[in-house]
């Protein structure tokens, strides 16, 4: 058992010479302190806490739960973005909270890329089978004219080099979806900047639900979907009907504003047929 912050809080208005109320420090460690003799109730009716023996109690809270300093424990506990070294340093347990020391997203590049993290310039290059992952995301600079491609199939980010022709236009730093519970990460760091964002994904209508309401919705006017201009050409002769008719739509038409993906969406239906973004690769 752990010792809750609110009930560390009231030992330390114990500890600090301040009375508590017994019904606002129901828990079994005050219980066990009372046995102890460390605490004492008193009153009839509304009863309060004292604390009878500092020492002990200090004694007790370094003995059962590591805790030297319970300011310390306290301060630790509350904060939002805390290292395990942290928790350690306060009561001797890495995982006495839940925290994600794994935060970040890969990103993939087929061209030397300037860019700058922690105030550091730095140059992405990935080699082939290598991905470059950004920790310190919040502090990670790319020059505004570089275009942010997310991809939204893992085969597709480790081959980027085998659809470049689809990019030509354009500066690009790809990004990657997944691991799924790194995106909030990348959401985060794509509004911190400027750079206009490209989607590509599933020319489906499960894709289509993931550029409008993971990214879109946020993002705005800065977003758009990636829609080749031979993309009903590509569709007819590759789509596949099973992904049509196993998908819904999760958005409303009505709210679209992009024409390029109203016609998109019109061609899916002309075809009954949705289209794996994988059929890019080395197309």
């Amino acid at each position: 058992m752990k010792l809750p912050v609110h009930i560390a809080e009231k030992l330390l208005q114990l500890l600090q010479g301040d009375t508590v109320s017994s019904s606002a420090a129901k828990h079994a460690i005050i219980e066990d302190l009372i046995v102890e003799g460390i605490i004492e109730r008193r009153g009839r009716i509304q009863k309060t806490l004292f604390i009878t023996n500092k020492n002990a109690c200090q004694i007790y809270l370094q003995s059962k739960y590591s805790i030297n300093d319970l300011v310390q424990y306290i301060q630790t506990i509350k904060q939002t973005d805390v290292s395990r070294s942290q928790l350690v340093a306060a009561s001797s347990d890495s995982k006495l909270k839940a925290i994600r020391t794994f935060k970040g997203f890969l990103v993939n590049s087929y061209l030397p890329l300037k860019a700058s993290i922690n105030g550091a310039e730095i140059t992405l290059n990935p080699t082939d089978g290598i991905f470059q992952f950004i920790y310190d995301y919040e502090q990670f600079i790319i020059p505004s004219d570089v275009t942010v491609i997310g991809i939204e199939n893992p085969e597709n980010f480790r081959e980027i080099s085998k659809q470049r022709n689809l990019f030509e236009d354009l500066t690009p730093l790809f990004v990657s979806r997944y691991p799924q519970n790194q995106s909030k990460d990348l959401l985060k760091w794509l509004l911190s900047i400027s750079n206009n964002y490209l989607h590509f994904g599933d020319f489906d209508l499960a894709g289509i639900g993931i550029y409008l309401n993971e990214y879109k919705k946020y993002l705005a006017d800065r977003a758009t979907f990636f829609i080749p201009d031979n993309i009903e050409e590509i569709i007819a002769k590759y789509g596949n009907r099973s992904r049509y008719n196993n998908q819904k739509e999760n958005f409303g038409i009505s709210s679209l504003k992009e024409k390029e993906l109203l016609r998109l969406i019109e061609i899916m239906h002309k075809y009954k047929k949705g289209l794996d973004q994988e059929v890019f690769i080395g197309f």
